[in-house]
């Protein structure tokens, strides 16, 4: 009897601590996957580094403002607490678009952003003074478009 009641309460805190390492190695994943050192990752939570390195570890379990704060940055919290990918609740295509938007570098993740918000409201552009484009990159103009490039009028 008393053996069994040993293995038991032995039995618990090794679940526990294995709990913890693995919430503690997935909030790590998700710090590096977002690019962040541990001491700024911290920040953003309103946490020291020491804390934020205990996290890690699994020595101690975040809060829910912490949570709040770094989902906010773009922290899967679903995937830290429990181990499940928010994105395995989305549909094959939002999945892609969401795994290649997380890969991709932030210019890109700007760029995205603006394209999909386009025609979302209508677009008034006020100029004010002379107005240029620039153009990098082997472009292709195939619509036949004529560009006037330049202050001169067409000599005859």
């Amino acid at each position: 009897m008393f053996v069994a009641i040993m293995m038991v309460s032995k039995k618990i805190p090794v679940k526990w601590c294995v709990m913890l390492l693995n919430t503690g190695e997935r909030l790590r994943q998700e710090r590096e996957r977002l690019g962040f050192s541990q001491s700024a990752f911290g920040a953003i939570g309103g946490v020291k580094k020491l804390a934020q390195l205990k996290y890690e570890q699994g020595e101690r379990y975040p809060g829910a403002d912490y949570l709040e704060a770094v989902a906010k940055v773009g922290a899967d919290v679903l995937y830290i607490v429990t181990g499940s990918r928010s994105a395995e609740l989305l549909s094959p295509d939002e999945s892609r678009l969401l795994e290649r938007f997380r890969a991709a570098p932030l210019a890109v993740k700007a760029a995205a952003i603006a394209v999909v918000t386009a025609g979302s409201a209508p677009a008034k552009q006020t100029f004010h003074g002379p107005v240029g484009q620039a153009v990098e990159g082997g472009v292709t103009n195939t619509a036949g478009v004529v560009f006037n490039v330049g202050n001169d009028k067409a000599k005859e």
